[in-house]
C-alpha cells in the first residue's frame, strides 16, 4: 500500500495530466456534435462486436437442440408423404384417412459407426422401446445405410451396406431393371450392383435407387450414381460400381423403416399348409 502511495507522490504531476486530458475529451465530445457522433459509432461498434460475437457462441451451441428439431419435423414430413403416396391413383377420389399408411419412419442417431473393416457395423440408440425391430431399413435424408439386424431395449445393431453379408435389392431409377446391391470390401463410398440384365440401358451418371421389391424399404429410397460398370464374364450381366450418395465414414441422423404391411405379405408368401 505504501509502494502505491510513494508511486502516486512521485508522479502526481503525470497523473494530474491524464486527468487534465481526459476532461478535455470529455468536453470536446460533448461541445462538437461531429465528435460525438464519432465516439457513439465507435461505442455501438464495439457493443455490437461483442453482442455478435455472444450471438455466434448461443447459436453454436443451440446447433444440437436445432438439429433435434429439424430431425422430429423430418421424422413426420416423411410418415406423412408416406401416407399420402401410398396409392395416389386409387385413392384420388377416396377419403384417404380410411388407408393405413405402408411405411413409418422413426428417427434415432448414430451412436457407433464401423467402416473400414470387411464386416461393418453400425450401432443406434434406438430400441425395442421405440418401435425399432429387426429387418427394418435404415436410411439417412441422403440414402440408405444399412438393415437392423439385432435389438435391445435401447439400442440396435445395423447390418451396414458396407459388410460382406449384405445383399439389397436395388435397380435403375428409369427402368424396372434391378439387381443385388453389395460390397467388394474396398471404397468405403463405393458399392456394386450385381446380377443387372444386359438388355439394361445404362449411362454413367444414372441414379440408383430401391426398387421396393422387398418389405424393408419402399421403392424410390437414393442409393447413388452410376461409376463404371462392365459386363461379366459370361456377358450376361453388369457389375455397376456405384458412387453412394451418403458419405459412410460421416453418418449422424438416421431414420429406421417400419413396413405396416409386413405380416400381411409374409403371410402369403409363406401360407400354412394344412395337414
Amino acid at each position: 500500500m505504501q509502494q502505491i502511495i510513494n508511486f502516486l507522490i512521485r508522479n502526481k504531476n503525470f497523473l494530474l495530466f491524464l486527468l487534465l486530458l481526459f476532461l478535455s475529451l470529455i468536453l470536446t465530445i460533448q461541445s462538437h456534435s461531429y465528435h460525438k457522433s464519432k465516439f457513439i459509432s465507435s461505442t455501438n461498434f464495439l457493443t455490437g462486436g461483442v453482442y455478435g460475437w455472444r450471438y455466434s457462441i448461443n447459436n453454436y451451441f443451440g446447433l444440437k437442440s436445432e438439429n433435434e428439431r429439424l430431425l422430429e419435423e423430418n421424422e413426420q414430413l416423411r410418415n406423412q408423404i408416406s401416407w399420402l403416396t401410398a396409392d395416389t391413383i386409387a385413392t384420388k377420389f377416396i377419403d384417404t384417412t380410411s388407408f393405413n399408411k405402408p411405411f413409418t419412419f422413426i428417427k434415432g442417431n448414430v451412436f457407433r459407426n464401423d467402416y473400414s473393416k470387411t464386416d461393418n457395423y453400425i450401432l443406434i440408440n434406438k430400441g425395442e422401446k421405440d418401435g425399432i425391430e429387426e429387418d427394418m431399413g435404415v436410411i439417412t435424408d441422403k440414402g440408405i445405410i444399412g438393415i437392423v439386424e439385432n435389438t435391445s431395449k435401447n439400442y440396435s445393431r445395423v447390418l451396414s451396406i458396407l459388410n460382406s453379408n449384405s445383399k439389397i435389392n436395388a435397380g435403375l431409377k428409369n427402368s424396372n431393371q434391378y439387381g443385388s446391391l453389395v460390397w467388394n470390401g474396398k471404397d468405403p463410398n463405393i458399392v456394386q450392383l450385381e446380377t443387372v440384365p444386359r438388355q439394361a440401358i445404362l449411362q454413367k451418371g444414372d441414379t440408383i435407387i430401391t426398387n421396393g421389391r422387398s418389405t424393408i424399404f419402399p421403392r424410390g429410397i437414393g442409393i447413388g450414381t452410376i461409376l463404371n460398370y462392365k459386363l461379366d464374364q459370361n456377358q450376361s450381366y453388369f457389375l455397376i460400381d456405384v458412387q453412394l450418395f451418403n458419405d459412410m465414414t460421416d453418418i449422424g441422423f438416421l431414420y429406421a423403416i417400419k413396413s405396416n404391411d409386413v405380416l400381411e405379405i409374409k403371410s402369403l408368401e409363406n401360407p400354412k399348409i394344412d395337414e
